[in-house]
């Protein structure tokens, strides 16, 4: 007997968006001198946001790229640009690394480019300021198991009494913490002396993806109140729920529950090769998310558009 099996429905084409740490002196410029659509996105965004990021993308130094009010929408912007500037882009599911969901949001129509530009721009702001009142930071682990990473971090807040956590789930073997600054010293201390090649501190300001973003989630969820959110064409796999999400309002509460949330890359991605995924196309700057994908599992094709 011949057995004929319709692949066709276990076959599917994931969209994936990158998020802050991307960016680079240079982005997006190269869509934006040779695609008049692409340059009327730019436009419209430095319309939108009062002052003309395109440039800084263009021209501005690396300093001036960390900046969170301006790397968030910036990365956010290439992101949208780069997926638009795809012939005939029909995702089956798509999913955001952090800010990349919102990118994600606008290539699955839950949100116009607009109003995700503006909520960008709102959320840039409120972390910067949970920030400025929380001094924190966070650290890349290498080498250790999650279940051990996660151990430490709560032995860590338990008895020390500072804030830390599991933050980024990036791929096996790869996991950042966030927290405050003593926290993140006194953990990255027993991790190294629990086996992690390495624990490396971040060069950045904050510790995102923790309870110490309370301030600026809470900013955020007043935004998203107020904006529209459309029924998909498609399932976005949520960072803090690693699952295919269609309903509008569930998107906005995990939309805003990823502020203080864990972003749970790995468990995402292997979620949607559960459901199908075979090819991943990343949009936006950089190469960081094809990387991971490969790292979660090999044996998928991984692309990415510029």
């Amino acid at each position: 007997m011949i057995i004929h099996q319709d692949i066709t429905k276990t076959m599917a084409h994931a969209y994936i968006f990158p998020g802050q740490g991307a960016q680079f002196t240079g982005m997006g410029q190269l869509l934006y001198d040779n695609n008049p659509a692409a340059k009327d996105l730019f436009e419209e965004a430095n319309d939108i946001l009062g002052f003309r990021l395109s440039d800084t993308m263009f021209t501005g130094t690396d300093e001036s790229l960390k900046q969170t009010n301006v790397t968030q929408p910036a990365v956010f912007l290439h992101s949208v640009a780069s997926f638009k500037n795809i012939p005939d882009a029909k995702p089956d599911m798509v999913a955001g690394h952090s800010l990349g969901e919102f990118s994600a949001l606008v290539a699955n129509q839950v949100l116009s480019f607009g109003d995700a530009l503006r909520l960008v721009s709102i959320r840039a702001g409120a972390m910067q300021r949970a920030c400025e009142l929380n001094p924190s930071t966070m650290a890349a682990i290498i080498g250790l198991d999650d279940a051990k990473v996660e151990e430490i971090c709560r032995h860590v807040a338990n008895e020390a009494g500072e804030v830390v956590v599991a933050a980024n789930y990036n791929c096996p073997g790869q996991l950042v913490i966030s927290g405050s600054l003593r926290g993140i010293e006194l953990a990255c201390g027993q991790l190294k002396d629990a086996g992690a090649k390495r624990a490396l501190v971040l060069p950045v300001g904050g510790a995102f993806h923790s309870p110490l973003m309370l301030p600026a989630r809470e900013e955020l969820a007043q935004a998203i109140s107020e904006i529209t959110f459309n029924n998909p064409i498609c399932p976005i796999y949520q960072n803090v729920v690693a699952k295919g999400i269609s309903d509008p309002e569930m998107i906005k509460e995990n939309l805003i529950s990823q502020l203080t949330g864990p972003v749970k890359w790995t468990q995402c991605v292997q979620a949607m090769i559960a459901d199908g995924a075979t090819e991943f196309t990343e949009c936006g700057p950089g190469k960081v998310l094809q990387g991971l994908v490969q790292k979660i599992n090999k044996e998928m094709i991984t692309n990415g558009m510029s």
